[in-house]
């Protein structure tokens, strides 16, 4: 009895369609729209107040200058309620990938993470392929970007 419902299950899990992005629209602190469709694309969630993710923030410009002509996109999404766009924008202005507010993503809530710095690999159909650990204190590092990231990008 067991087999048929599993079977069921899993023909009705392969059919759902997969997402063609990480969230369906994002509008960055510049007011440009953010269109990852096609590339591989890193998506890092942060706060001005989260020291980890501010760590992280200059490893992942780098990684994300030395490849982005490859395919790859990324953004970064502030979940920081009080920051103003302008401390925003001072924070992250040495940084060459867009930042977005949550409030202009549109994404289900149930996908906005609980616990910061927290970063996901989508891979170029938009299909979640990692996603860091997200309890505050651990950070994503090059040598990790390059062992996930790249492999996507050579495809």
């Amino acid at each position: 009895m067991r087999l048929p419902k599993l079977l069921a299950a899993a023909i009705l899990l392969s059919s759902v369609p997969v997402a063609a992005a990480p969230f369906q629209s994002a509008r960055t602190l510049d007011g440009a729209d953010f269109n990852s469709k096609g590339e591989v694309t890193v998506v890092h969630y942060w706060a001005t107040w989260c020291v980890p993710c501010r760590i992280e923030m200059p490893v992942l410009d780098s990684f994300y200058r030395k490849h982005h002509r490859q395919g790859l996109a990324m953004i970064a999404i502030s979940i920081d309620d009080s920051a103003s766009t302008a401390k925003l924008k001072q924070v992250t202005s040495r940084f060459a990938f867009p930042v977005a507010r949550v409030d202009d993503v549109k994404i289900p809530h149930r996908d906005i993470p609980a616990a910061i710095p927290e970063t996901r690999v989508y891979d170029r159909t938009g299909r979640l392929v990692f996603q860091s650990k997200a309890d505050g204190k651990t950070t994503v590092d090059a040598a990790t970007l390059e062992r996930v990231v790249d492999p996507l990008l050579a495809h």
